[in-house]
């Protein structure tokens, strides 16, 4: 226990650039694989981890990685792994599972190979043939890819995007905070400059560019599986979260505005903005998009329009995005960064973005264009003003 620990971002996929650079902020090597960010610490590593990462899902443990073709294999590999000095007698550890291009294809017959594995060496240490299982919760993933298992211990609980700033579901598929956040780091954002969203729908994208730019730690408001555990102990937590309190930057004026179709939709988002902590500093306003006003120069606009499910969905999608360009055409020191699965996209703002880049909202497969406006002139520095 005294060697560190093998830790694990897992993140979706066309992410995982974005976690490594985060992680690398916070002051960490890093490793990148599909859908995952390799890098190691200790306990209170995990605690920073979980409070500070905007764009990852969860923070796993890598308990042990080793081959599994045979059932025999997997049980033996996950009973080496010293058990007890994780779970207590009265900790509560679900199995989940996965398995892709393996011999060992049957999820629910590894999950339960895993916990027989893992309750026979429990019972060696703690004396006991039954587990109530009313205690701190240790959830286990089995992953198995290419005959290689891999055990991990997940130290997140729900999943990171759960802020805690959103109590109300918000339509028929709202955008993830961890993709928010992860396209607001994609854009060229900093609370130097305006930044308008057109389609803000539940105010997201614009919740988490304000907690970006006062840099408040997005795990600040919530609790982890993690805080009930005695291998890391509540005096880590209390360091970690003392310095995310410390690091808030709330001195910063933000000109952050967003605006949406639907009434119901600004109710939710101002109800988000002010759980969140920025009731003032985030505007809303209900008005299509044809009557957005973004305010300043070498402002963003940042949004995810709506996608249109059926044909009669699309033509008004379509024409939603024209009014886009042309509200972007009278911008002419703007940037624009868009997420929208819609191939006709370009055409129909009526200009080819600068650059593309593959994404997915939940399974939903997208391009995030990015229209590259002009950068703003630099400040001079205090002994050039002299």
């Amino acid at each position: 226990m005294n060697r560190p620990w093998s830790l694990i971002a897992t993140t979706p996929m066309g992410l995982e650039s974005v976690v490594a650079r985060e992680l690398q902020q916070l002051g960490y090597e890093t490793q990148t694989e599909n859908g995952r960010v390799n890098f190691t610490g200790g306990p209170l590593d995990v605690c920073r981890a979980n409070l500070w990462l905007r764009s990852a899902d969860r923070i796993l443990i890598k308990m042990g990685q080793f081959p599994a073709r045979t059932f025999d294999e997997l049980f033996e590999g996950t009973k080496a792994i010293d058990w007890h000095d994780w779970i207590p007698a009265h900790g509560e550890f679900p199995v989940d599972g996965r398995s892709h291009k393996s011999q060992l294809s049957s999820v629910p017959a590894c999950q339960g190979i895993v916990k027989k594995a893992v309750v026979d060496k429990l019972k060696q240490q703690y004396h006991i043939e039954w587990f109530e299982e009313t205690g701190p919760l240790y959830r286990i993933e089995v992953s198995l890819l290419n005959d290689i298992a891999t055990i991990t211990l997940d130290t997140t609980g729900p999943g990171l995007h759960k802020r805690g700033y959103r109590k109300q579901l918000t339509g028929k598929a709202p955008l993830k905070e961890t993709m928010a956040a992860a396209l607001v780091q994609l854009s060229r954002w900093n609370p130097e400059r305006p930044l308008y969203d057109p389609f803000c729908g539940s105010g997201t994208l614009l919740i988490e560019a304000a907690m970006i730019g006062w840099n408040v730690a997005p795990g600040l408001r919530r609790t982890f599986s993690s805080e009930a555990w005695s291998v890391i102990g509540e005096s880590y937590w209390e360091e970690a979260r003392d310095e995310a309190f410390d690091a808030v930057r709330d001195d910063i004026e933000l000109q952050i505005m967003g605006s949406d179709i639907d009434p119901e939709a600004i109710r939710l988002a101002e109800a988000a903005a002010k759980s969140a902590g920025f009731g003032r500093e985030i505007q809303f306003r209900v008005a299509p998009v044809a009557q957005a006003k973004p305010t300043g120069d070498y402002g963003v606009i940042l949004t995810n329009p709506p996608y249109g499910e059926r044909l009669s969905e699309q033509e008004e999608v379509d024409r939603m995005i024209r009014q886009l360009g042309f509200v972007y055409k009278t911008l002419p020191t703007w940037s624009m960064f868009v997420i929208s699965p819609n191939r006709q996209f370009e055409h129909r703002i009526g200009d080819p973005a600068t650059k593309r880049r593959k994404l997915f909202n939940g399974n939903i497969e997208c391009q995030f264009y990015q229209y590259m406006g002009p950068l703003p002139p630099r400040k001079p520095r205090p002994e050039q003003q002299s």
